[in-house]
C-alpha cells in the first residue's frame, strides 16, 4: 500500500481537426429544398488518438475480477480502438471483425455487450448477480478515477473469503461457463465450469474502476508489471478526455456517449428505428408519425432523397444536426432567442436578421450590463470568441458566413447559447470555485471543514454492512473529518483486535487496520490535500489502545500528526502547516478530575433503543483509562460542556461534541450564541446526528455553521438528501478542498461584527438541458421534469426553508422549457448570506408513485453570480460522470439588499 506518488501525467495535444469529408456515397440525390451546410466531420470521436498505451490493452489483457460476495472470475480488460471504451469480456475480443466506433468484437458477443457505465435500474450488486457471465463495456466518460489496491467491498469479501478457506496461499475460483479458446493462466483449458487455483489476491496487482459516483469493477492483474501499466495508461486517457471535451457542445458528447448502445448493428449510421431508441435514451418524445416525419424532412435537406439512402441512415456528424434542428425548430419560444434578441436586437445595422453580436456588444450589454461582471474586458471577450468558434458544436443551416479573421470579433446565436450552458457562464462563481492557497494559513478554527458521521456505514445505523470503501468514498467527495467507532474485537486467527462497527447494533464488523491502510493509500496518491481529521469514539480496553497506536504509527508513519506537548498551548496550527497529515481527536490525559469526562456520541434522552443499555459513562473509557501511547498522538482533547466561561478558560486543543438538538438549545438567546460563537474562534465544535436517526437521515448544517462550529458531521451515505447536498455545495467553494475559511463576521467579537445585508433574491428558471433518467438508467419512459427551487438560510424562523417548484414539462428531458416570465419569478428572502445555500434539484414527475430525483445542484450565495447563467447539476453523489457530464439549467437570477427597496 506504501507507494510514493505518481508524477504528473503529460496530456498529448489534441488531434487536429481533419479536412471535411466528401459527402457519403449514400448521399446522392436529386431535387428538393436547399441542402443544409453538409456537418463537418466530427474532431471529437479521434480526440483520444494520440494517447499512448500499451498494444497488449487493445488486444486483451488477462484479469481476475472481483463480484459479489468476493467471487472471483478470469476476464479479459480490452480498450477500444478509439480509447472511448473500455471491454470487460470472458472471451478475448478481436478487433478486426465488426467495426464499429474504430472497435470491433466477435459478432457472437455482440448482443452480450452491456454498458455498466449507464446501466438500467438495477443494483450494481443485483447486477452482478444476474449477468455474472455477461460480457460488459464502460464509457470513459462514465469514470471517476482509478483506485490502486484493495480498498473497495468487494475485495474485503474477497479477502474474507479466503480466509475462509483457511488462510492458504491460494484460493479457489470457478472458471466462466463461457471460456473457451485462449489460453489460461495458472493452469487448464478455462472450460467445463473445474475449479482453478490463483494466488491468493495480492494488493500490489489489485485496483478498482469507479464509475458512475460509486459502482466499482474490482479486478486484479494475473502479471505483476501489468498494474501499473495499465493504469498509468487509463491515467492518461481520462485525463485526455477532460482536457477535450470542454472544447465540444453537450450535444455532442451526449450523442457519443450513447452511440454504442443505440447502434446495435453497428453500421456506424442510424436508422429511423434505431432514432427512436436515441430519442427515448435523451428524455425526447416523439410519436413514429411525428419522427418519420421529422426524419425524412432532415434527410431530403441534406440531400439524402432516395428511399435507399434514408435507409442508410444518418452518420454521427448528420445525428447531432437532426437533434439540434429540432431544438432550433423551438427558438420562437425557446428563452435564448428572446435573450439574444432582448439583449441585442432583432436587427442587425444592415437591417438583417441578427445572425450574430460582436465583441463589443457581448461586452458592454450582456457580460457588464446583464451579469454584472463589471471588471470583464474586452481582451476577455475576445479570447472567449476564440474558444467558442473553435468548439465543435451541431453543424446546421446557418445564414453565418466563415469571415476570415473574424473569430475573435463575433459569435453567432448557437454558439451564445453554447456559452450560456458552458462551466464559464456557472452561477458558481469560478473564482469562489478555484482553491486559493493564501487563505489556508488561520489556525484550524477559523474553518468550516467537511466532515462525516458513522462513516464507516453503507446505510442504516442499525442493519448495514460496515466497510472501509466508504473512507474512500467520502475522501474523494471532499471530506475531511471522519469517525471511526472501535471496539474489542477478535481477528480471524482467534486473537484480540481493534475492530469497527455500530456498538450495540446487528451491523457488520472490520478491523480497525483495514481503515487505517485505506486512508494511507488515499495520501499515497493525494499526498498535498489538507489534513485528514480522525474522530476516533474509542471503546478499547488498554492492550487494544496500544495495539490502535502501533498500527496508526506502523501504518501512517510520517503521516501521523504527533503533537508536542508544548505546542498543545499555542493557536491551533493551519491547514498549511498540516499538509498532507492525519490528526486525532480523542483524548489526552487531563489535569483534574473534573475534566475526566468524555464529549462522545451521548444518546438522547428519547432514544429508546440505546437508553437503557448505553450510558455516556460505559460508552467510551475516561481520561484515566487511555493508553499513554495512544493519548500522545492525540491533538484534539474531547470534554464534556458546562458552561461557555469555563470552556473559554480551556487551551484551544480542548474540544466539545454536541447532538443535532442541542444546537437549538443552545442558541436560545442572542448572548448565548454570541458566547458559542465566541469560543468557536479559538476552539473547535463536532456536531452530530441525533441516535433516532436509525435510517441514516441528516440535519440542516446551516444553524450550526451560523454559530462557527466548525466539524458539522452529516451521514454521507444517505446521498439523495438535501442536507447532504447543502454540504456539497458548502465545499464546493476552495476547490472541494474540504475547508473554507468562516466568514469575517464570525471571527468579529461583540458589536464590532457587522450582520451581513438581508437580500431580496429572485430566480427564474429558463430551460433544461439533456437532462437524465434517474440513476443514468439507459431504458424507461421519457421524464417529466420539474425543478424545485429552496433556500436554506440560519433562520430564527421554524421553517429553516423558502420552497418553490415549476410546473413538470411532459416527456422532455433533452431541453425542457419552463420559460417562467417576470412575475412568475421566485422569490426568496436572505437573512444571512454568509451561511444561506441556494438549492436547484430535477424531480421526474411520477403519476401514482413518489416522484424519482434526477440530479441537484447546492450554490451558497456568497457564491451565486447574478444574471443569465448556467447549473452545473451532480447526481446523488456529488459526481458529474455519465450522462450527469451533460446535463445543466439555464435560470436567471437577480439580488438585490431590502436597503435598496426603500
Amino acid at each position: 500500500h506504501d507507494m510514493p506518488a505518481r508524477e504528473s501525467l503529460a496530456i498529448p495535444p489534441p488531434t487536429p481537426p481533419p479536412p471535411p469529408p466528401p459527402p457519403p456515397a449514400h448521399a446522392a440525390g436529386g431535387g428538393g429544398a436547399p441542402p443544409m451546410t453538409s456537418p463537418r466531420q466530427s474532431t471529437f470521436k479521434n480526440a483520444l488518438a494520440g494517447v499512448p498505451v500499451p498494444s497488449k490493452l487493445l488486444e486483451g489483457v488477462h484479469v481476475i475480477k472481483v463480484s459479489t460476495n468476493g467471487r472471483m472470475k478470469r476476464a479479459f480488460l480490452t480498450l477500444s480502438e478509439d480509447k472511448f471504451t473500455i471491454y470487460i469480456t470472458s472471451n478475448k475480443v478481436k478487433t478486426s471483425d465488426v467495426p464499429f466506433m474504430g472497435f470491433a468484437i466477435v459478432k457472437p458477443m455482440l448482443r452480450k455487450v452491456k454498458s455498466i457505465g449507464t446501466s438500467s435500474s438495477a443494483s450494481a450488486a443485483d447486477e452482478d448477480d444476474h449477468d455474472s457471465d455477461r460480457n460488459r463495456a464502460i464509457d470513459i466518460g462514465a469514470i471517476d478515477r482509478v483506485q490502486r489496491g484493495q480498498n473497495t467491498l468487494r475485495f474485503e469479501q474477497a479477502r474474507k473469503a479466503a480466509t475462509s478457506h483457511g488462510g492458504s496461499a491460494s484460493s479457489t475460483m470457478k472458471s466462466p461457463r463461457r471460456y473457451v479458446g485462449s489460453k489460461v493462466p495458472f493452469g487448464g483449458s478455462g472450460g467445463g465450469g473445474d475449479a482453478k487455483i490463483l494466488p491468493t489476491l495480492d494488493a500490489s496487482r489489485s485496483f478498482s474502476i469507479i464509475f458512475r459516483g460509486e459502482r466499482t469493477l474490482d479486478l486484479m492483474t494475473t502479471e505483476e508489471d501489468d498494474r501499473n501499466d495499465l493504469l498509468d495508461a487509463l491515467d492518461l486517457i481520462i485525463e485526455g478526455y477532460k482536457s477535450a471535451k470542454v472544447r465540444v457542445g453537450n450535444d455532442v458528447l451526449l450523442l457519443r456517449y450513447i452511440w454504442l448502445d443505440v447502434d446495435k448493428d453497428k453500421s456506424n449510421t442510424i436508422d429511423v428505428d434505431e432514432l427512436s431508441k436515441v430519442l427515448n435514451r435523451i428524455n425526447l418524445y416523439k410519436t413514429k408519425q411525428e419522427l418519420v416525419k421529422s426524419y425524412n424532412t432532415f434527410c431530403k435537406s441534406i440531400r439524402l432523397v432516395s428511399r435507399s439512402a434514408r435507409r442508410g441512415g444518418l452518420t454521427f456528424e448528420q445525428c447531432v444536426s437532426f437533434l439540434h434542428k429540432i431544438k432550433r425548430d423551438t427558438w420562437q419560444v425557446k428563452p435564448v432567442n428572446q435573450i439574444w434578441m432582448g439583449l441585442f436586437g432583432e436587427f442587425m445595422n444592415n437591417g438583417k436578421t441578427r445572425t450574430r453580436v460582436s465583441a463589443k456588444s457581448f461586452l458592454e450589454k450582456f457580460l457588464r450590463g446583464k451579469q454584472k461582471e463589471r471588471d470583464a474586458t474586452m481582451e476577455d471577450v475576445q479570447e472567449l470568441f476564440q474558444r467558442l468558434n473553435r468548439m465543435e458544436i451541431a453543424n446546421v443551416a446557418s445564414t453565418v458566413e466563415d469571415r476570415p479573421g473574424s473569430a475573435h470579433t463575433h459569435i453567432c446565436k448557437e454558439r451564445f447559447e453554447a456559452y450560456l450552458q458552458s462551466t464559464e457562464n456557472d452561477a458558481f462563481d469560478p473564482r469562489k470555485e478555484r482553491h486559493d492557497p493564501l487563505s489556508m494559513t488561520k489556525p484550524l478554527s477559523e474553518y468550516w471543514i467537511s466532515s462525516s458521521h458513522n462513516t464507516y456505514l453503507t446505510g442504516d445505523q442499525l442493519t448495514s454492512t460496515s466497510t472501509a470503501e466508504m473512507y474512500m468514498h467520502v475522501l474523494y467527495r471532499g471530506c475531511r473529518c471522519v469517525e471511526i467507532d472501535i471496539w474489542n474485537g477478535i481477528g480471524p486467527d482467534g486473537t484480540p483486535i481493534p475492530i469497527v462497527k455500530h456498538g450495540h447494533t446487528m451491523t457488520s464488523e472490520i478491523p480497525f487496520s483495514d481503515i487505517i491502510k485505506a486512508i494511507k493509500v488515499f495520501l499515497n496518491f493525494n499526498p498535498n490535500c489538507y489534513p485528514l481529521i480522525l474522530s476516533l469514539e474509542n471503546h478499547c480496553n488498554i492492550p487494544l489502545q496500544e495495539q490502535m497506536a502501533d498500527l496508526l504509527n506502523v501504518i501512517l508513519g510520517h503521516r501521523l500528526y504527533i503533537p508536542e506537548e508544548q505546542s498543545l498551548f499555542d493557536a491551533l496550527p493551519s491547514p498549511k502547516d498540516l499538509r498532507g497529515m492525519v490528526l486525532l481527536k480523542g483524548r489526552r490525559p487531563v489535569a483534574s478530575a473534573e475534566e475526566d469526562q468524555p464529549d462522545y456520541e451521548v444518546p438522547d434522552e428519547n432514544n429508546s433503543l440505546f437508553s437503557e443499555q448505553t450510558t455516556a459513562t460505559n460508552m467510551a473509557p475516561s481520561a484515566s483509562k487511555i493508553a499513554p501511547a495512544l493519548s500522545r498522538l492525540t491533538l484534539f482533547h474531547g470534554c464534556a460542556f458546562k458552561d461557555w466561561h469555563e470552556s473559554q478558560r480551556m487551551p484551544d486543543y480542548y474540544m466539545h461534541s454536541f447532538v443535532e438538538s442541542k444546537v437549538g438549545n443552545l442558541c436560545k438567546s442572542a448572548e448565548k450564541r454570541r458566547e458559542w460563537t465566541r469560543y468557536n474562534q479559538a476552539h473547535m465544535s463536532r456536531i452530530y446526528p441525533s441516535g433516532t436517526r436509525f435510517d441514516s437521515s441528516n440535519y440542516n448544517p446551516i444553524p450550526a455553521w451560523s454559530t462557527g462550529s466548525q466539524l458539522v458531521a452529516l451521514n454521507f451515505q444517505t446521498s439523495e438528501t438535501p442536507p447532504l447536498r447543502i454540504n456539497d455545495g458548502r465545499f464546493r467553494e476552495n476547490g472541494n478542498c474540504g475547508y473554507v475559511l468562516k466568514p469575517s463576521v464570525l471571527m468579529t467579537d461583540g458589536a464590532d461584527a457587522a450582520a451581513p445585508p438581508r437580500v431580496r433574491l429572485s430566480v427564474r428558471v429558463l430551460t433544461g438541458s439533456c437532462l437524465p433518467k434517474p440513476k443514468g438508467q439507459r431504458r424507461g419512459e421519457c421524464i417529466d421534469p420539474y425543478v424545485r427551487v429552496e433556500l436554506f438560510d440560519a433562520s430564527e424562523t421554524p421553517g429553516i426553508s423558502q420552497s418553490h417548484q415549476t410546473n413538470p414539462v411532459p416527456s422532455n428531458g433533452f431541453f425542457p422549457i419552463w420559460n417562467q416570465t417576470k412575475e412568475d419569478a421566485f422569490s426568496f428572502f436572505v437573512e444571512n448570506g454568509d451561511v444561506a445555500v441556494l438549492q436547484l434539484t430535477v424531480w421526474d414527475r411520477d403519476i401514482g408513485k413518489s416522484d424519482d430525483f434526477i440530479a441537484s445542484a447546492s450554490i451558497p450565495i456568497s457564491c451565486l453570480r447574478q444574471g443569465y447563467r448556467s447549473i452545473r447539476l451532480f447526481d446523488s453523489n456529488n459526481t458529474q460522470s455519465g450522462a450527469f457530464d451533460f446535463a445543466s439549467l439555464l435560470i436567471e437570477v437577480k439580488m438585490k439588499r431590502v436597503a435598496d427597496e426603500i
